[in-house]
């Protein structure tokens, strides 16, 4: 029985081995493209949001300089 197994193991490790590996091959487009996820949304409202923030503290500087330059 124990020759049965060793002869068993022999014959599976020859037929694997000397074969090349099989090539993974994948799609160009879905290496490539980009997937949405839920939080795309949010990462957009985020980037408004700071670009009116930028906006608004432009403003204020503005502002401020134009009360300096008047008090002066």
């Amino acid at each position: 029985m124990t020759r049965l197994a060793l002869l068993i193991c022999v014959c599976t490790l020859a037929a694997c081995s000397g074969k090349p590996p099989a090539p993974v091959s994948q799609p160009a487009a879905a290496s490539t493209a980009r997937v949405a996820t839920p939080w795309d949304d949010l990462k957009k409202d985020e980037q408004r949001a700071r670009d009116v923030q930028k906006t608004v503290d432009q403003q204020a500087e503005k502002q401020r300089q134009q009360a300096e330059a008047a008090e002066q």
